[in-house]
């Protein structure tokens, strides 16, 4: 089956029908008045999604859809019967777009949603409805209400949980045919893929998410180069996105850092929104001995920006088992974790500089800042002893005059001060000595 994403359509609802103009003949009824019926209503166009659907290849061929219109209203009170809805199915991911405005009228992103696009004309209603006291027989009817007309472009964004992106040929058809039950075409040659292809992985646990593979993306892009951008709106509802690097590319100019760096520079061309969707690294054709070599140097590169880089082989399915495990993590937990690494930081690659300077310094500088230092203290110090030979000098004088003038001061002040002792001395020996002649008084009275 062609796959089929984008189309253009003009869709027209049913008109509504006329109402009636009739009155009432029956015998032996005289001015039986009107009996004119309604019009009935015009069918609308209705969009329902369908998940058994993948494409819109029905509406490339079959570009015009008009709903029926309503019957005319009839007499003898009967209406006119009304058309039934025409119900175009679409695959579940399409989105309806106003051609003229560009306007966005709805996503249908559900299984099973609808949306008018265009509303079927209102029936006339006949005369049997403009009949009053004062206007009895009215021989007018309203006519039916025009059904609603648009042309609309629908454009189908396959609902993936998984994106898998890189250059051609990196082997994303492998990977996706090795990881679910999918089987794409598998070539040696670049642009094998040329429609995206959806695959339903079951992981651990009872779990399952569905993976889309699209054709490969290559520089320029942007500007219609290859496929272009034109598969890269089926990966705008991804979760996750998977960048398959080719690390046996041969070419000129092609490495696996400048493949990873193109690639990104063309999804923010696109959409800066999808450039920032969570990105796994996977290094596939490690089975290659050129792929071996390329690793190292370009793990080393993505570490410097945060970034892990999970080693593979589509062919072999070396390492698959743990890129779905960070996969799984990101798309069921939203942990990202396992898809960064600690990248060098700037503190760490400043210290090792520093240590090293501070290591080679004093080689270079210390003589400079040293001998300076020598100098200075070896000028400064005879000031200091100087000073400090002065100092005991002055000192000594000063110390040895205040002694001279203390000593004369205090010299008299010693003798006065002794001779007030030794009269003191004398007057209190006199009371000794009378205690002594007291004391014969004492002895006598005993010998009485």
């Amino acid at each position: 089956m062609k796959f089929v994403d984008e189309v253009r359509i003009y869709v027209k609802a049913g008109d509504g029908g006329n109402g009636a103009v009739a009155f009432r003949r029956e015998k032996f009824i005289e001015r039986g008045g009107p009996n004119g019926g309604d019009g009935g209503n015009g069918g609308s166009v209705v969009f329902v999604s369908n998940p058994q659907l993948t494409t819109l290849l029905d509406y490339r061929y079959q570009q015009h859809h008009r709903a029926k219109n309503g019957e005319h209203g009839m007499g003898s009170d009967c209406n006119g019967h009304g058309a039934e809805d025409m119900v175009l199915q679409v695959p579940v991911g399409t989105l309806i777009r106003n051609e003229q405005t560009g306007e966005l009228l709805v996503d249908l992103s559900d299984p099973g949603q609808q949306f008018v696009a265009a509303k079927g004309g209102r029936g006339g209603l006949g005369n049997m409805n403009f009949a009053t006291s004062t206007r009895q027989t009215p021989r007018f009817a309203q006519d039916g209400g025009k059904g609603e007309e648009i042309t609309l472009r629908l454009e189908l964004k396959l609902l993936a949980d998984v994106g898998l992106l890189g250059f051609p040929n990196a082997g994303k058809s492998t990977f996706i045919s090795r990881v679910s039950r999918a089987r794409p075409k598998v070539a040696d040659y670049p642009f094998t893929t040329l429609v995206p292809n959806l695959g339903m992985v079951q992981y651990k646990d009872n779990l399952s998410f569905v993976m889309a593979d699209i054709p490969g993306i290559i520089e320029g892009a942007s500007e219609g180069v290859g496929l272009g951008h034109q598969f890269l709106r089926h990966v705008e509802r991804c979760k996750v996105l998977v960048h398959l690097i080719d690390m046996g590319a041969e070419g000129e100019g092609r490495k696996p850092l400048a493949d990873f760096n193109i690639l990104n520079a063309e999804l923010k061309k696109y959409s800066a929104e999808l450039a920032g969707k969570p990105q796994v690294v996977a290094a596939n054709k490690q089975d290659l001995t050129e792929g071996r070599d390329r690793l190292g140097p370009f793990t080393e590169a993505l570490r410097r920006r945060g970034i892990r880089v999970y080693p593979v082989s589509c062919a072999t399915g070396e390492g698959m088992q743990p890129l779905m495990d960070a996969v799984a993590e990101v798309l069921f937990t939203g942990r990202t974790d396992k898809i960064h690494v600690e990248m060098p930081t700037t503190r760490s690659a400043s210290k090792a500089p520093a240590k090293k300077a501070a290591k080679q310094a004093p080689a270079k500088k210390a003589p400079a800042k040293k001998a300076p230092a020598k100098k200075s203290a070896a000028k400064k110090a005879p000031a200091k002893k100087a000073a400090a030979k002065k100092a005991p000098a002055k000192k000594a004088a000063a110390k040895k005059a205040s002694a001279k003038k203390a000593s004369a001061k205090k010299a008299p002040a010693k003798k006065s001060s002794s001779k007030p002792v030794a009269k003191k001395a004398a007057r209190k020996a006199p009371v000794k000595k009378a205690a002594a002649k007291k004391a014969p008084a004492k002895k006598s009275g005993g010998r009485r």
